[in-house]
């Protein structure tokens, strides 16, 4: 049978399979049809766009009643509850543009339209911030994952990550995220998160870091500067990250260990970088923290044995 009539043959079946579906009654599709690995690829297929069809229609619905109820225009372009996706290239801004080569060691995540009309409305002082929170119920659960970097990957998953806005032309009800962001809050792509203009993040004046790697210290001669001068591509910082920067062709990974706000000092878990006087430190790296540790477990081991 020619190949084209089998696809139409095919598809026939399964359309007719639906409609039985939805009226209650069996589907009258051949079995040799329904069991051939192009039926299953089919069904497969189908099966996953009516999921995304549902996902979505979730996401409109619950978003059509924040603008229904809000009690502002400003408001109901604030926030929204959003189907969260990775960063890719594809969002590297053009050369001569401030982000351009910074989609995944930066903060900024590409929202709808409606957060730049409610920047603009709104009046707030730069920098405009976001932050994106698990929504508990509906973000799915949190599970380990192998194919997730644990080198790279916060031992302690955040419930909420601050960031900044790279543009605005994320289809609605959609978010598009860099990974860092998605593993610190172990996000899988299509988790559904909720996203909303905040005004609350205290000015930052000390920020703490850890190295994931010792060569941290040894490649970078003034890390202090460097890393500073990194942190123009970041808006906010959010204790318990992991973030990215690249320096010589190299990506190094450094944990967010503890932040400092204005006016004195007091601790706090997410802090603004931007326009601020941020003084910063460094913290032994967790490749020498965990030789050390292994070493001191060694000796112990050693005592003891000698003891006995």
């Amino acid at each position: 049978m020619p190949s084209r009539v089998y696809y139409f043959l095919l598809l026939t079946c399964i359309t007719l399979s639906r409609a039985h579906a939805t009226s209650g009654s069996k589907p009258s599709i051949p079995i040799s049809l329904q069991q051939s690995g192009i039926g299953k690829a089919f069904y497969n297929r189908i099966d996953r766009a009516n999921e995304l069809a549902a996902l979505e229609q979730q996401v409109e619905d619950h978003n059509a009643l924040l603008v229904a109820t809000a009690n502002t225009r400003l408001e109901a372009n604030s926030r929204r509850r959003l189907i969260c996706l990775p960063l890719n290239e594809k969002f590297n801004p053009p050369m001569g543009q401030f982000s351009h080569n910074h989609v995944q060691n930066g903060d900024k995540l590409s929202v709808p339209r409606n957060f730049a009309e409610a920047f603009r409305e709104g009046g707030f002082e730069v920098p405009f911030l976001l932050k994106v929170s698990r929504v508990e119920g509906v973000t799915k659960p949190m599970v380990e994952d192998d194919r997730i970097d644990n080198d790279t990957t916060p031992s302690r998953p955040l419930e909420e990550v601050v960031g900044g806005p790279l543009d605005f032309r994320a289809p609605s009800n959609y978010c598009f995220l860099p990974l860092w962001m998605m593993r610190a809050m172990r996000l899988h792509p299509r988790d559904i998160v909720d996203v909303k203009v905040t005004t609350t993040v205290p000015a930052g004046t000390m920020a703490k870091f850890r190295p994931h790697s010792s060569d941290f210290n040894k490649d970078i001669s003034n890390p202090r500067a460097v890393l500073e001068t990194e942190l123009r591509h970041y808006s906010a910082l959010t204790r318990g990250s992991t973030i990215a920067f690249d320096y010589n062709g190299k990506r190094y990974w450094v944990d967010v260990e503890e932040l400092r706000m204005e006016p004195r000092g007091e601790k706090a878990p997410m802090v603004k970088v931007q326009d601020c006087d941020l003084a910063t430190d460094f913290l032994m790296p967790k490749d020498e923290q965990k030789r050390r540790k292994e070493e001191r477990k060694r000796r112990l081991e050693e005592q003891k044995g000698n003891q006995e």
